[in-house]
């Protein structure tokens, strides 16, 4: 069967369910970010190209989530989630590369078994000013053109993830399991904790993750990645501020290879004009780490963004970009798209819908 056979057959199943189950809902949704973006050192030797690209405030997706009611408070909770190249039609990986899970909810909390988001993820995608813009923000991982995005993790796959929350206090934990057939059961094992604090006018969090490879028999050790994260928000009237970072360390398991380091700082502010316009600014800057002297490109970026509420599901926006590297280090802005000089600037006009 096609896929999208595949993935329309599955819509009306979960249709037909929600309709002949009074205690059930289904509920059919997405998000559709498409624009054209223009930057310059774009191509070798230099030059300006343009492109039609999907993502420019959030990564676009489709997906079906829902729940039935156990009774007593408890709820059976599921969620399958895929990502969608608006330029193309593509999928964005997998058929559900974002979200495949099932679980429980009640009063203790939600437990979900599967493909998720990490528990980071879900607390600092609300303290950064751009929202893990694919054009641009480096919360979650820096220019493509670095040796090393210093980076995040998005979600893991063989997840056990619990949330919770009390008051305006969130918190949870996530597990993936390394399921590797030799060695420790910690090998290729995933974690991740966060705790946050989130009211309208203020918000503060701290998280930490923990990536393990797998054991190098020459050495009986294991690359091991651990990256924690803190930041907060304060917003009064219509001004709203961010300030956050990451600091990210990663041990080689191989003897012959250097631990890699960089810490990450973000800073933006947000003003609404008017009710229906938002103005915001953002930096972003890498501190990279132990690096050869003179290799260390410790880039800056600089993102404007406006943007237009034309109804409570559509958008329009308009985002300009700059960064620059030291020591003549090739950098860009975005995240997965290589550049070809020590800086670059770019434009990205867009709209986004949301059903």
């Amino acid at each position: 069967m096609k896929r999208t056979s595949m993935a329309a057959a599955i819509v009306m199943l979960l249709a037909a369910y929600s309709n002949a189950n009074a205690q059930s809902n289904a509920q059919v949704y997405g998000l559709l970010d498409v624009g054209v973006d223009i930057s310059s050192d774009s191509k070798p030797g230099g030059g300006s190209m343009s492109h039609v690209s999907s993502g420019g405030m959030n990564t676009s997706r489709w997906g079906i989530k829902g729940f039935e009611d156990l009774g007593g408070g408890l709820k059976a909770v599921y969620q399958l989630e895929g990502g969608i190249l608006m330029d193309t039609g593509a999928q964005d990986g997998n058929l559900f590369k974002r979200q495949a899970n099932v679980g429980l909810e009640g009063r203790f909390g939600r437990v979900v078994l599967g493909r998720s988001f990490t528990s980071v993820y879900d607390t600092v995608i609300r303290f950064d000013p751009m929202g893990f813009a694919p054009y641009y923000s480096w919360a979650t991982g820096g220019s493509a053109t670095l040796p090393n995005k210093y980076g995040m993790t998005t979600g893991f796959d063989n997840l056990i993830k619990y949330s919770g929350e009390s008051g305006d206090w969130k918190y949870g934990f996530s597990y993936g399991l390394g399921e590797q057939q030799g060695g420790s059961s910690a090998d290729s094992a995933k974690y991740a904790g966060a705790v946050s604090y989130q009211s309208e006018s203020l918000g503060g969090m701290f998280t930490v993750e923990r990536i393990n490879g797998n054991t190098v028999a020459a050495t009986g050790n294991r690359d091991e990645t651990t990256a924690f994260h803190f930041g907060g928000y304060y917003a009064t009237g219509d001004v709203k501020f961010w300030l956050g970072g990451r600091t990210y360390k990663q041990v080689a398991g191989k003897a012959a290879l250097a631990d890699i380091k960089g810490n990450t700082l973000w800073a933006g502010v947000a003003y609404k004009l008017q009710p229906e316009v938002t103005l915001t600014g953002a930096v972003y800057h890498i501190d990279v780490r132990n690096v050869a002297a003179g290799k260390d490109a410790d880039p800056t970026m600089y993102v404007v963004r406006y943007r237009y509420a034309a109804s409570k599901r559509t958008d329009l926006y308009a985002t300009v970009a700059y960064t620059k590297a030291r020591n003549g280090q090739l950098v860009g802005l975005s995240r997965d798209d290589a550049a070809f000089g020590d800086s670059q600037h770019g434009v990205m006009v867009g709209m986004q819908h949301r059903f």
